[in-house]
């Protein structure tokens, strides 16, 4: 892996509001195929740095390259094109509208529509709009939820939204998925089977993901390498074993967790 081309480098990100480090040289990276868990308290900036990576905040400082191309300060909607999809710590999803067109509104962003193909129904608009619905039930197929897809999606138990987040950004075709934590709210049992369809998106759509996530069973089992944050600074980044024995990071967040057993 060592050899691979990193799929993502971030390099002494800063990003302050009024003068408040929310993150301060912040260094990390992601190879192809990995999961990488960051990991950190409350504030520590972990959400901010989700929304400097997909554009949805300028840095104030450093740089961001994706593919070996440089996106730092990029809009959302390019960076989502380029191939980093994201959901939301506080679920997003168009709630009045079906299951189905959440998945299918997404996968838009891929497919090209001429103006006259709308305007005249034509065959090859007609073929489009079937193979974004074949495409879309195939998402939703696969997340358990396609007995749902003609429900609206503010209808949906808890779990069912959050499996429903994840199938439309997987929809916008990622190189880059970033969950930002999933199993908020579940139990365990619903946490086991997250962590199942993780693996099973990574193994299916050859994606890889960065998860930010306070469950520390789901993270320390699941996740290639840990990143720490803390009060907007790296403290650690590391293999998850190591992670665990790290006496900083256990004076910091871990011994403050109560979840912090990889059974």
């Amino acid at each position: 892996m060592t050899n691979t081309p990193r799929l993502l480098d971030v390099i002494d990100l800063t990003k302050t509001f009024r003068g408040l480090h929310a993150l301060e040289d912040v260094g990390l990276y992601v190879n192809p195929g990995e999961i990488l868990g960051v990991i950190g308290p409350n504030g520590a900036g972990k959400t901010t740095l989700f929304n400097c990576l997909t554009g949805a905040l300028a840095p104030t400082r450093g740089k961001i390259r994706f593919q070996g191309r440089d996106i730092t300060g990029m809009r959302m909607p390019a960076v989502t094109r380029l191939g980093i999809a994201r959901t939301f710590q506080n679920i997003r999803l168009f709630g009045a509208l079906s299951v189905l067109d959440n998945v299918r509104t997404a996968q838009q962003l891929r497919t090209r529509f001429n103006p006259a193909e709308i305007f005249l129904d034509l065959p090859s608009f007609r073929r489009k709009e079937r193979q974004l619905t074949e495409q879309a039930l195939a998402h939703l197929d696969l997340f358990g939820l396609s007995e749902y897809a003609d429900r609206q999606a503010a209808t949906l138990a808890y779990g069912s939204q959050r499996r429903l987040e994840i199938a439309r950004a997987l929809a916008t075709s990622p190189r880059l998925l970033l969950l930002d934590e999933p199993a908020a709210g579940m139990n365990v049992s619903e946490t086991d089977a997250l962590h199942r369809m993780i693996l099973e998106v990574r193994r299916r759509f050859d994606v890889t993901i960065i998860l930010v996530e306070h469950d520390m069973r789901l993270v320390m089992n699941m996740c290639d390498r840990i990143t720490v944050l803390n009060y907007g600074r790296v403290l650690a980044s590391d293999t998850p074993e190591a992670i665990r024995r790290n006496p900083a990071v256990i004076e910091s967040y871990l011994g403050k967790t109560r979840t912090t057993s990889a059974s």
